[in-house]
């Protein structure tokens, strides 16, 4: 990452200058894909407040740390720290949006060999009119309906009143369920 500094009533220490390249080291891992980028500081003292604002270009966006303290290398690492924040976020946006085929090369793709589908039968939903007085059966009247081919019979018990459910079972049995 290439680093430049304009300081405004500022002067860096050559050992400042250290720590903070070491800082920008990371950043500029994250942000330097094919290309190097560049990064602008720009440092100013304004009633005993050191200012760091740091600008970077990234794929049309313009990244900016903006940091303050009453010491110069602690508003330039507040800066810094915001900047990798920014940078991180831009970052997983762009691979999020990046991550999904487009559709053209989804169809033109080749699907990989899989069994034979067996033809699907078609469902059908019996709605029941619950507005119709049904009349209530008795356990052997149930059997008897169920011989008709249904798997299950949901019917109102003509002893108890209560809402009962015979299922077939796959052994030929049956098993009844009552609420």
């Amino acid at each position: 990452m290439k680093i430049t500094y304009t300081g405004r009533q500022v002067e860096l220490a050559p050992a400042q200058l250290k720590k903070i390249e070491a800082q920008f080291a990371k950043v500029g891992k994250l942000l330097d894909g094919r290309e190097e980028r560049e990064a602008h500081v720009i440092l100013s003292l304004e009633r005993h407040l050191h200012q760091a604002e740091i600008t970077v270009n990234y794929y049309n966006h313009q990244l900016v740390g903006i940091g303050s303290s009453v010491e110069l290398i602690t508003a330039i690492h507040s800066a810094i720290d915001k900047l990798e924040k920014q940078t991180i976020k831009v970052r997983d946006k762009w691979r999020d949006t990046k991550r999904t085929p487009r559709k053209e090369e989804a169809a033109a793709a080749p699907e990989p060999a899989a069994e034979p589908e067996e033809p699907e039968t078609e469902r059908h939903v019996n709605r029941i009119n619950h507005h119709e007085r049904r009349k209530p059966m008795t356990l052997e009247e149930a059997l008897l309906q169920m011989e008709t081919g249904a798997d299950y019979l949901v019917y109102r018990d003509a002893e108890t009143s209560r809402v009962a459910v015979l299922v077939r079972r796959r052994d030929g049995n049956f098993d009844l369920i009552e609420a």
